[in-house]
């Protein structure tokens, strides 16, 4: 997620996407261990980013895809634009099935991590831009209308589709099927402290290798999933509900309101009352009261 000062931000939270639109003298991107796909679009300035692995750099017009549990980052130096997509496994599962791309049961990848000369999908990043800045109605509607045809477009252009017979839909994606019950356990109680040896029990499985299983299927460790499960889900909190700083760093588990700031401007780059503040969908909420 971004960083640095001398930014503007505008941020629309939704259970299946978040974006966030970003102008700022110097932007800087950073998404790891995250469940989500990650689809960036450079829209002005010169960028130097590494993605899964691969370096380069891009410009104006470009753009960045990464899967499930691979590394983003990205910068520029001089003043830059870009648009940060974060879409779930199953709104991109979802989606691919509708549009008669793949069956249920598939694993979907990109065959591209850097994008180039692609006007259809700067348009669409463009019109999303624009939709995130209006305060009309039904901007929700129009809004995921507008995401659901950026990911056809995607699944069109750079889809890779494979058979997944080992593994299951779940709310991480398509992961073992073994780990299905200690995702499930994840989301239901992100309030709690979760040991180790509980979601162990719950797949069925020793700590050691639901640890090892865990880390194999997802590329992080049990317990950092669920910090990012946490502060995606303050996310929401913070961009649909009047809840206190507190109260919502409370609700997804973190007992020092201080501890948990510290650990959402680390992931999105924004101290919490600045995410609130930069999302559409509270200002609206706020100008209706």
């Amino acid at each position: 997620m971004p960083h640095n000062a001398d930014t503007f931000d505008r941020i629309l939270v939704d259970a299946r996407y978040t974006l966030h639109h970003r102008r700022s003298r110097r932007a800087r991107w950073q998404a790891e261990a995250r469940p989500n796909y990650i689809l960036l679009v450079l829209l002005d300035g010169e960028w130097r980013f590494n993605v899964a692995g691969r370096t380069g750099a891009a410009q104006p017009g470009d753009a960045l895809i990464a899967l499930p549990r691979e590394m983003l980052r990205a910068h520029a130096r001089e003043a830059a634009e870009s648009l940060f997509l974060s879409l779930s496994p199953t709104l991109i599962l979802d989606c691919a099935v509708r549009a008669r791309v793949a069956r249920s049961d598939a694993l979907i990848e990109f065959d591209a991590h850097h994008i180039t000369g692609d006007a259809r999908l700067v348009r669409y990043a463009r019109d999303l831009t624009e939709e995130l800045a209006a305060d009309e109605a039904g901007k929700e509607m129009v809004t995921a209308a507008l995401v659901e045809q950026t990911v056809v477009h995607l699944l069109r252009r750079y889809a890779k589709i494979r058979r997944a017979d080992a593994l299951e839909l779940t709310r991480a994606g398509l992961v073992d099927r073994r780990l299905r019950r200690a995702v499930e356990l994840m989301h239901a109680q992100l309030e709690r402290e979760l040991p180790l040896e509980e979601l162990a029990a719950a797949a069925y499985l020793s700590p050691f290798h639901f640890a090892r299983l865990f880390k194999r299927a997802t590329g992080t460790t049990p317990h950092a999933y669920l910090s990012a499960l946490r502060l995606a889900r303050a996310e929401i909190l913070l961009a649909e509900t009047d809840l206190s700083i507190t109260e919502v760093a409370t609700r997804v588990g973190y007992n020092s309101p201080s501890h948990f700031a510290k650990a959402f401007r680390q992931t999105t780059g924004l101290a919490p009352r600045a995410f609130r503040a930069a999302s559409t969908r509270g200002k609206r909420s706020a100008s209706k009261r």
